[in-house]
């Protein structure tokens, strides 16, 4: 279905673009507003934060009024932080700018997975999803050598003006284009639909899948999104140049990953080996990736950030694998059950990155600190490891 793809798939692109654009745009950030490391791991976390904050509220309304009407509506918040942003000159009015942002796009994924819960077969979540996320990752490719190119013409305040007309158009293409699937099931009470939660909250399978999936992708998220493109100039010491092309290719591999393992997932389902497997693999991979850029064992080189990239989002696959395990009327509150728990994650690891930088002085031109990256980056790989332990260690039933 087209008409559900496209639309949703170009709501996630502009996500996945507000989400990543401070990688490139920090240095004009820190000069123009004065920033420091925290100040600016802040200011790009209040996205993450108020996308959290929103993930219980977005699940329910997903599942009562469906994701065409949810998500119009959102994108013009999103619209509306972006033109606050463009606009601001302090930490406050860029917080809440960002704030914002992250509100108005805080349904663009999870009503693009509730629109393929609607509209496909279950045997294609999993590629579907992928694709989702492949088209989110171009997203994040625009935002750096395309974006730094951008910047040589106009001021980033002007692209994020031009981001808001952007958002309207998108938010007015899923009202015009995106049609209604019309159901005959009646609709529940909201309490009812609140009292719901529980039934997920206190399941195994959630708590057994849920720490690991957000952990992965807080990770993922915090770095790619930000702190990636300050550790290739301080630690791996490559010019805005290089650096832009390096945030270029990571970002082309988590595009191409996103959709690779979304394929790869669905493929290996047809030789019994479970969603689940496949993760599981997929996350000592991309630990290890991590590890090397932890360890710096080859800093100029990027190829551990292509592994980083190609394995970032693997985590989604078991969304696919959650919404199959409960009632299809549940999936909104399912999906955005996780997000909480994901998106609170990037929050606090992405300003915590940012004040564990802080506690070690900068050099003289100003670079940051190597040994505050290894411990920030650190705090992020230990987050993950616990929660892999967590997932692996044995329950005494059986997984369904």
């Amino acid at each position: 279905m087209i008409l559900v793809f496209i639309p949703f798939a170009a709501g996630y692109f502009l996500s996945y673009l507000f989400r990543s654009t401070n990688a490139i745009i920090a240095p004009q950030l820190t000069s123009e507003v004065g920033l420091d490391a925290g100040d600016l791991g802040f200011l790009t976390a209040t996205y993450f934060l108020t996308f959290s904050l929103f993930q219980i509220p977005l699940g329910i309304l997903l599942d009562r009024y469906g994701p065409r009407k949810v998500q119009t509506i959102l994108l013009l918040f999103a619209a509306f932080g972006a033109v606050l942003f463009s606009i601001g000159t302090s930490t406050t009015i860029l917080a809440m700018g960002r704030g914002f942002i992250g509100l108005g796009v805080a349904g663009c994924l999870m009503a693009a997975v509730k629109a393929a819960t609607i509209w496909f077969d279950d045997r294609h979540w999993p590629l579907i999803n992928g694709s989702f996320l492949a088209i989110g990752g171009l997203g994040a490719v625009t935002a750096t050598a395309p974006l730094e190119v951008m910047l040589a013409f106009v001021s980033w305040r002007d692209i994020f003006l031009f981001l808001a007309a952007a958002t309207v158009m998108v938010s007015l293409l899923i009202f015009i284009i995106v049609p209604e699937r019309k159901t005959n099931i009646l609709l529940p009470t909201l309490k009812h639909q609140i009292i719901e939660l529980g039934s997920i909250y206190t399941n195994q399978e959630f708590w057994k899948c849920a720490p690991l999936i957000s952990t992965s992708l807080a990770a993922n998220m915090a770095i790619q999104g930000l702190w990636a493109g300050p550790w290739l100039k301080d630690v791996a010491k490559l010019d805005r140049g290089p650096i832009a092309e390096y945030l270029l290719l990571l970002a082309l591999a988590l595009a191409a990953g996103s959709l690779l393992t979304g394929a790869l997932a669905n493929w290996l389902e047809k030789f019994k080996i479970s969603l689940l497997t496949f993760f599981t693999v997929s996350m000592l991979f991309f630990m290890a990736s991590q590890l090397v850029i932890i360890f710096e064992l080859a800093p100029a080189s990027i190829l551990p950030w292509l592994g980083f990239g190609l394995l970032a989002n693997s985590a989604m696959v078991v969304y696919a694998h959650l919404t199959r395990f409960f009632p299809n009327e549940l999936s909104g509150r399912v999906i955005t059950a996780v997000n909480v728990m994901t998106f609170g994650g990037v929050f606090l690891i992405q300003y915590l990155i940012g004040e564990i930088i802080n506690f070690f002085p900068t050099e003289q031109t100003g670079a940051y600190s190597s040994e505050g990256f290894f411990w920030g980056f650190g705090l992020a790989f230990l987050t993950q490891f616990l929660s892999f332990i967590w997932y692996i260690f044995p329950r005494n039933r059986k997984v369904a």
